[in-house]
């Protein structure tokens, strides 16, 4: 193996396309990894698996409760969730596999084992019985998240499940408590549902997804509760216990009043923290900031001169695609290049059913900013595309400068809102205004649509709302 110029700790979505865009720019890389998979949390855990699900549990509820609208019978809808869960693990594999197969075609070198900073440059890789330690000018540090545990609920694998433990359930659950009404939670609380199993959302703030637009949230819930899932807003658990192969969760809402809530299975899903553990931040002199999190300067820089740390290491959402455009950005800067890496232009999606997508600032954003802002809105409903597929929940939200029509942010509930959410990443990106999306040209009939009717809506002139 080569000397390598720089080395990555962690082979995530940051890490690997850290390594991956550095050996693109001439740079010789080592890649440190302590999983037998490539990939992350994302690939491995997280993003990958869960949308496997979501795909596969949405699929049956469709063949059980919306096939014959469509004129389809078929007869009994039966699951077998062992072959369901199969699907997931091909498609991790083979995802983590390709990952492997690029770090061959980019001649990197990847080393098993746990990374830890000895020093400015210096990494020591343990592993098997045995360690190594490479030099390099640079090192990334790219180690991603973990689930928060919760004090009162301590995550044993088996009643009370994390994230990763709520991706295999040998059987559905007949009840299923979930704590915390993030992305997370919300996406598996819905892949159980759909199962049927019966779901109950336990969220301490006053509305779902919290940092998303009040309006959006609001919608999302409604469809959720339509569904089937069932919520209890500022709310707090308070303890847990066993009965038998039954948990007695007690919860306490913002007035004090006191209820149990009877499951098989508690997913706690609060949220991530750094996996800061292990890297030897505290011997290097790395400093973190008063969210436990590594402090970096506007180049990703940490206290500690060429030592790197970037995605969930670092301040900002905690996102695979965050993390992915740090590393990249950080090879950029490696190389002499300016890398073009807007951080207000970071998407966040909850992938629902419908779908939830937000970038750039909600309406009360603004107003806190000081910003005078204006606001306008077109719900599918009145959205042919929206109509023809049979998912008419949700509306796009389009937020301005109200002086010069800036466009300040978009949010979208609805059908592939993941997807529609990247024309307002451009569209912010460039500093366009609101009126550049009303007067784009759109196909019809598309869902797309929606975005400019939103756009047309705040220039009072929507042609379908």
């Amino acid at each position: 193996m080569s000397t390598p110029d720089v080395i990555v700790v962690g082979a995530g979505p940051g890490g690997y396309v850290a390594a991956i865009r550095a050996a693109q720019l001439g740079r010789r890389v080592a890649l440190v990894e302590r999983e037998p998979r490539l990939g992350g949390t994302c690939l491995r855990v997280g993003c990958i698996p869960t949308k496997a699900l979501l795909h596969s549990s949405e699929l049956y509820a469709q063949a059980r409760h919306r096939f014959e609208d469509n004129g389809i019978h078929t007869g009994e809808v039966r699951l077998d969730l062992s072959a369901l869960l199969a699907r997931k693990e091909r498609i991790v594999e083979e995802l983590t596999g390709g990952i492997g197969l690029l770090m061959k075609k980019h001649k990197i070198d990847v080393h098993r084992g746990t990374g830890s900073l000895v020093g400015p440059g210096r990494v020591l890789v343990s592993g098997a019985g045995a360690s190594t330690e490479l030099r390099a000018a640079a090192v990334i540090l790219a180690t991603g998240g973990r689930p928060i545990a919760l004090g009162p609920l301590p995550v044993d694998g088996e009643h009370v499940v994390d994230s990763t433990g709520a991706l295999g359930f040998s059987e559905v659950p007949r009840r299923l408590v979930v704590v915390g009404g993030g992305a997370i939670g919300l996406e598996l609380g819905s892949v159980w549902q759909r199962l049927g199993a019966e779901v109950t959302v336990v969220e301490l703030m006053p509305q779902i997804v919290p940092q998303a637009d009040r309006q959006v949230a609001k919608m999302l819930q409604r469809a959720l509760k339509k569904q089937g899932l069932s919520f209890r807003l500022r709310t707090r658990v308070t303890g847990a216990e066993r009965a038998g192969d039954e948990l007695r969760i007690t919860v306490s809402d913002h007035q004090g009043r006191v209820e149990v809530l009877d499951a098989d299975r508690l997913l706690v899903a609060v949220g991530r923290e750094p996996c800061t553990e292990g890297l030897g931040l505290d011997e290097a002199g790395v400093a973190l900031d008063e969210r436990g999190r590594v402090a970096v300067d506007s180049r990703w820089e940490t206290s500690v001169p060429g030592v790197y740390a970037i995605g969930d290491l670092v301040d900002g959402p905690m996102v695979a695609h965050k993390a992915s455009e740090e590393g990249a950005a950080v090879a950029e800067l490696l190389a002499g290049r300016t890398p073009d890496l807007r951080r207000d232009t970071i998407p966040s999606v909850v992938y629902t059913a419908p779908e939830l997508a937000t970038v750039g600032l909600t309406e009360a954003a603004a107003g806190d900013l000081g910003l005078e802002a204006k606001a306008a809105r077109f719900y599918f409903q009145a959205n042919g595309r929206a109509r023809t597929l049979g998912e008419t929940d949700g509306l796009v939200k389009v937020v301005a400068e109200a002086d010069t029509g800036r466009l300040l942010g978009v949010s979208v509930v609805g059908p592939h809102a993941s997807e529609l959410i990247a024309e307002a990443v451009l569209a912010l990106g460039l500093n366009a205004r609101a009126s550049d999306l009303a007067h784009a040209v759109h196909a019809h009939p598309t869902l797309s649509e929606a975005v400019k009717e939103a756009a047309l809506a705040l220039e009072g002139c929507a042609i379908h709302g």
